[in-house]
């Protein structure tokens, strides 16, 4: 598996300080396990190490040496279309080239695999009897928040795979026998992990000046999830309730923020650069994972995130136009909004279809262009696919120090109080109870200024659906469609045709709803049988 490299690789670089390190007796020191580090025995251990969890949160979203990463999470789905693809996303809307050598289907396994290791490493120790000096209860908000993160991993595995190898314990060694545990004992380790995180971990408001470390709310949020994917809808809806009856969090239903004295709706407000934090006045935000300007903060950023770049226009390449702050700086659109989610999806008023959050219509800028400055861009011809489509405003995002568009400083919003109603409407929905679903999504369309639903309207393709109105860009649409099932049903009847055809949705079949098992790991697996997912080769 990914972790027998990392040994190789190991031992690799211990035969060479070995050979040439001989003649050099300061360069001569123990060498210390490679997946088992010096035990963790006291509290700045333990919290570096719980830093080092939320560093790899970040490589899921981060990940920027295949510019297309977000895209895999969106094309080939009901909501966009590719356009300018960079490579690993192709497979994901050209479903017959998806194999098991899929880039991203192994960057997704040997992410969750790492941190599943390192959470191994702290649960392990803060349960050992060798330490001492933590009290109780600081130890069991450190065995928490570990578990927090290993329950999310092994959710993320069993969305995309199924079925996976179950480990609870650190690597103290390279192994070849890995097999893959049931769906069940997967999802009992999730619940386990994430019931006693919820149990555990402190209020949001008792993380002061910690608004992005892990609390309770979080675990209840994910559980939600996690009891729709397994069936589970009662509790499903009761997670949900406990995060929404706290009384901790609040839709953001009135202007706040950096942009409040300027036009706007306060759904943008949230999405603004120094509006996304709890501390900043989002009131509906359980986990904002913050980020910062690496130029800023040493330390403060991972990689190059392209979100920006993905999903916003690249209007610049159009003649009398110029990056600006207004229209979320610069994009390249390596997708488009296909004319589904653009012209059929937002009824007439609803704010999250404004002008603030989907920009569709340019105006010239380019004050050195004086005959054109000022003036509407048509919108027609081969323009419209990627230099002045209409994108989300989501990302964006403007640095006048990187006018080019390298990387995307922003938080990202892991989970909202939004969410969290979608999750508890589609509980009700799966019990029977359509009036009280209806009544959970009308909350989202108040705020929304959208027209109200009756119990007649809910079925899980109106919840799909306002989950795109409320969630784009922010919600992996790939992950939802393959928990609930929908995938297939939904890509043939949304995706519509890509106007330029090489790029159309093309061999989705049902094998879709789970990932390749990545080829090289089931091959460094001698010694078992790691057993591929079916319709895969």
């Amino acid at each position: 598996m990914y972790l027998k490299n990392i040994h190789i690789q190991a031992l690799a670089c211990l035969f060479l300080l070995t050979v040439f390190s001989c003649e050099k007796e300061f360069l001569n020191e123990e060498v210390l396990d490679v997946y088992a580090p010096e035990t963790l025995t006291d509290e700045p251990g333990f919290e570096a190490s719980l830093i080092g969890l939320y560093n790899h949160m970040s490589t899921l979203y981060t990940h920027s040496g295949p510019q297309g990463w977000p895209s895999v999470w969106q094309v080939g789905t009901d909501i966009t279309w590719p356009t300018q693809p960079q490579g690993i996303e192709t497979p994901y809307y050209d479903y017959n080239q998806l194999t098991a050598d899929s880039e991203a289907a192994a960057y997704t396994w040997s992410w969750a695999y790492r941190m599943i290791n390192n959470t191994n490493i702290i649960i392990q120790n803060i349960e050992s009897e060798g330490v001492t000096g933590i009290a109780e209860e600081r130890r069991n908000v450190i065995n928490a928040e570990a578990r927090f993160f290993r329950g999310l991993a092994y959710h993320t595995l069993a969305t995309a795979f199924g079925g996976v190898p179950l480990l609870t314990e650190p690597l103290t060694g390279p192994r070849t026998d890995f097999f893959r545990a049931s769906l069940e004992e997967i999802n009992d380790l999730i619940e386990a992990d994430l019931l006693f995180a919820a149990d555990q971990l402190p209020l949001i408001t008792d993380r002061t000046n910690e608004y992005s470390r892990a609390n309770r709310h979080m675990a209840n949020h994910l559980l939600s999830e996690f009891y729709l994917r397994t069936g589970d809808n009662a509790a499903a809806e009761a997670q949900a309730d406990m995060v929404i009856e706290s009384g901790l969090f609040s839709l953001v239903s009135e202007r706040y923020g950096v942009k409040a004295g300027e036009a706007g709706t306060p759904f943008a407000d949230m999405f603004y650069y120094g509006n996304q934090r709890r501390s900043q006045g989002n009131t509906e935000g359980i986990w904002v994972l913050e980020a910062e300007n690496p130029r800023d903060v040493v330390g403060g950023q991972t990689n190059n995130p392209q979100q920006r770049r993905v999903w916003g226009a690249s209007y610049h390449q159009k003649f009398g136009m110029v990056i600006a702050d207004s229209l979320g700086g610069r994009g390249i659109a390596r997708m488009r909004l296909n004319n589904y989610v653009l012209y059929n999806l937002y009824p007439e008023g609803d704010m999250r279809n404004s002008r603030h959050s989907i920009h569709r219509q340019f105006y010239y800028n380019d004050p050195e262009i004086d005959s054109l400055y000022g003036q509407p861009v048509p919108y027609e011809g081969p323009d419209t696919v990627y230099i002045i489509p209409p994108y989300t405003l989501k990302w964006g995002h403007f640095d006048p120090q990187d006018l080019f568009g390298f990387g995307m400083w922003k938080d990202f919003i892991l989970m909202r109080l939004g969410e969290t109603y979608l999750f508890r409407a589609e509980a009700e929905f799966r019990q029977g109870k359509l009036e009280e679903a209806a009544e959970t999504i009308n909350i989202l369309r108040e705020r929304a200024n959208a027209p109200l639903v009756e119990a007649a309207d809910i079925d899980l393709d109106f919840i799909l659906d306002e989950r795109i109105r409320e969630l784009l860009a922010e919600e992996n649409r790939r992950f939802t469609l393959m928990r609930t099932g929908t995938l297939v049903d939904r890509a043939y009847a949304h995706n519509g045709t890509n106007p330029i055809e090489q790029y159309q949705l093309r061999g989705l079949t049902e094998t879709h709803l789970l990932l390749p098992i990545p080829q090289r790991e089931i091959d460094l697996n001698k010694d078992a049988e790691l057993i591929q997912n079916p319709g895969y080769q």
